[in-house]
C-alpha cells in the first residue's frame, strides 16, 4: 500500500514517538487521510497515535479544526496561513502533544497561475512552540505522486518535531 520510504519514516515516528511518551495527530485536506493511515500502518501506533481528521471541504476546517472562515476567505483554502490555523487547530482538538496538518492542490485540475498543481503547505507543530509551515511545489506530477510526497514530506517534518 504504501513505499518502503514512507513506512520507514511512519516507523520512526512511531519508535520516537514511544520513546518519548508522547502522542501525535493529523489534520488532512489533499491527502485524504493518508499520512494518519500511513503512521497507524505501523505496529504498536495505537500507543502514540491521536487521532486524525480529514477536513477535505472548507466547511470541515472550521467546524472540526477552528479554522476561521475569513481566513480561508481571505488567502483561500490552500495558503500557509489555513495549514498553521490547521495545526493550531489539531492539537486544540487532540490529546496530541505533536501535530501535521496538509492542504494542497493534488490535481489534476484546480491549479490556476498563483496557485498551481502540486502546491501544498504542510504546518507541523508542537504544544508550547510555534507551528513551522513549509511551501512545497511538487508540480504537476500526478494526483497521486502529489499525494505521496506530501505524505513524505509532512512525515518528515512531523518527525522533526519529536525531536528535542
Amino acid at each position: 500500500m504504501f513505499a518502503p520510504q514512507i513506512l520507514e519514516k511512519a516507523r520512526r515516528i512511531i519508535e520516537k514517538s514511544t520513546s518519548n511518551g508522547t502522542m501525535v495527530a493529523t489534520g488532512e485536506s489533499c491527502t485524504g487521510g493518508l499520512i494518519a493511515a500511513a503512521l497507524t500502518e505501523i505496529a504498536g501506533s495505537s500507543a502514540v497515535v491521536d487521532r486524525g481528521f480529514v477536513t477535505y471541504s472548507n466547511e470541515a476546517k472550521n467546524a472540526l479544526l477552528g479554522v476561521p472562515e475569513s481566513l480561508i476567505e481571505d488567502h483561500g483554502a490552500v495558503s500557509a496561513e489555513v495549514a498553521e490555523a490547521m495545526v493550531i487547530g489539531v492539537l486544540q482538538s487532540s490529546r496530541a502533544d505533536h501535530a501535521v496538518a496538509v492542504t494542497g492542490i493534488a490535481g489534476p485540475g484546480g491549479g490556476s497561475d498563483e496557485k498551481p498543481v502540486g502546491l501544498v503547505y504542510i504546518s507541523a507543530a508542537s504544544r508550547g512552540k510555534a507551528p513551522l509551515v513549509s511551501k512545497e511545489l511538487f508540480g504537476d506530477i500526478g494526483r497521486t505522486e502529489v499525494r505521496e510526497a506530501t505524505v513524505s514530506r509532512a512525515l518528515d517534518l512531523l518527525y522533526a518535531e519529536l525531536r528535542p
